[in-house]
């Protein structure tokens, strides 16, 4: 039997991009054809994404992501609610939702009861701790909004809340 040469032993390389290959012609994000000369739709995904990076850091030691956060909210504004409604209300899948409901009631911020009137449906709904976390939470995510908003004023803020209002109205399915 033959055996495979042995290859010598070389040294990682150097982290970053290498000189001339795809990442070394990468804007930063908000630059290029990732600034505001790019698809608005891109210019969207970006920001939601920076904004989920940022949330998720914010609410890391509280023990929460900004889905978790979200579903929370959720349920602090309309009461209990079906995982099917939550999942509606959150653009989520309802298997998603379901998961991370199951994470919260193991972690004691919710509970889960079957509905009066369709037993095999089950409501979630905030408990006392899920309502301190929440109350916690919202304190974060409002410091981070209020970082987002910054550089507009009261008007400018209302044209970007109407204009991403409108977006959801128009695209999304009744």
């Amino acid at each position: 039997m033959r055996r495979k040469p042995k290859l010598p032993v070389t040294e990682p390389a150097a982290p970053g991009p290498v000189p001339g290959g795809p990442a070394a012609h990468m804007p930063a994000p908000g630059e290029g054809p990732r600034g505001a000369e790019g698809h608005i739709g891109y210019l969207l995904r970006q920001a939601q994404g920076a904004f989920r990076q940022a949330g998720d850091a914010a609410l890391a030691d509280l023990g929460l992501t900004l889905p978790q956060f979200a579903l929370l909210t959720l349920l602090g504004a309309y009461g209990p609610l079906s995982g099917a409604a939550l999942a509606r209300l959150s653009l989520q899948t309802p298997q998603t939702v379901d998961a991370v409901l199951k994470n919260l009631a193991r972690a004691g911020l919710l509970a889960r009861t079957p509905d009066p009137a369709h037993g095999r449906i089950l409501r979630a709904a905030l408990t006392p701790a899920g309502t301190a976390r929440l109350s916690a939470a919202k304190r974060r995510v409002n410091a981070l909004e209020r970082r987002l908003t910054a550089g507009l004023g009261p008007a400018a803020e209302r044209t970007v809340r109407a204009w991403l209002a409108a977006v959801a109205r128009d695209l999304l399915p009744r």
